[in-house]
């Protein structure tokens, strides 16, 4: 589980030149997922494919609470991320 999520974490933020991001460090931007292993799950179904995942308790985007208890606050904290070859 910490290699998976080093994965896609750290590591992507590392190979796209992120200074801020991708680490639980002071002066970073506090982009955090907390969640339960065992109660993960996809809820998307053909019918419903917008469905959000289970499992996941709490989102911050950018320091703002996005989900609460599984629920969205409504907030809209995210901002497009441009890597080094952007234009």
């Amino acid at each position: 589980l910490e290699e998976a999520i080093r994965r896609m974490t750290s590591l992507p933020a590392q190979k796209f030149k992120f200074k801020d991001r991708g680490l639980l460090r002071e002066g970073f931007v506090a982009d955090i997922v907390v969640f339960d292993e065992s109660e993960v799950a996809d809820a998307a179904t053909f019918e419903n494919p917008h469905a959000y995942s289970k499992g996941f308790k709490y989102v911050i985007v950018n320091g703002e609470l996005v989900i609460d208890e599984g629920k969205h606050t409504g907030a809209r904290s995210g901002t497009v991320l441009m890597g080094p070859g952007a234009r």
